[in-house]
């Protein structure tokens, strides 16, 4: 569920930047999303992957102790410290972290899928709220992206 949560905060967060600081509709639910659910949600998940990687295993329905976990943690780093930074650094910056993060949950979800149809694994992290998010995330961010460009 944690990803309703940082599309959650993401929505407030870009609101409070219209009404607190005038910024663009467009430029602040960008940055909020970016923000939020690529820095914030990448920093939540490398903590979870890294710190308690057997309980995320287990959640995911897959075996607990393999350094698979440690890869991911690293990984979702990266990508929450990009999000981080995409709120001092923007345009193609910003465009940089979509697409890398993208990829990412994309291939993340993929993996998801296969595992569905093969295994039958329907853990509440390999199916639900998550793979919907791995699939639909980069689209919202995409789409906010080419709107702002095109303002």
């Amino acid at each position: 569920m944690f990803p309703v949560y940082f599309s959650a905060l993401a929505i407030i967060a870009g609101s409070l930047q219209i009404f607190f600081l005038k910024t663009p509709p467009l430029t602040a639910f960008l940055l909020a999303f970016i923000v939020s659910t690529i820095g914030l949600q990448g920093l939540f998940s490398f903590c979870g992957h890294f710190y308690t990687p057997d309980k995320v295993a287990k959640g995911i329905g897959w075996p607990p102790g393999n350094p698979f976990q440690t890869e991911i943690a690293f990984t979702n780093l990266s990508f929450g410290i990009l999000g981080i930074l995409s709120i001092w650094f923007h345009g193609d910056f910003w465009l940089a972290t979509i697409v890398g993060r993208s990829v990412f949950i994309w291939g993340a979800g993929y993996v998801h899928i296969q595992d569905i149809k093969r295994n039958k694994n329907s853990s509440h992290l390999n199916a639900g709220p998550v793979l919907y998010f791995d699939i639909a995330l980069p689209l919202v961010l995409f789409g906010l992206y080419v709107a702002e460009m095109l303002t």
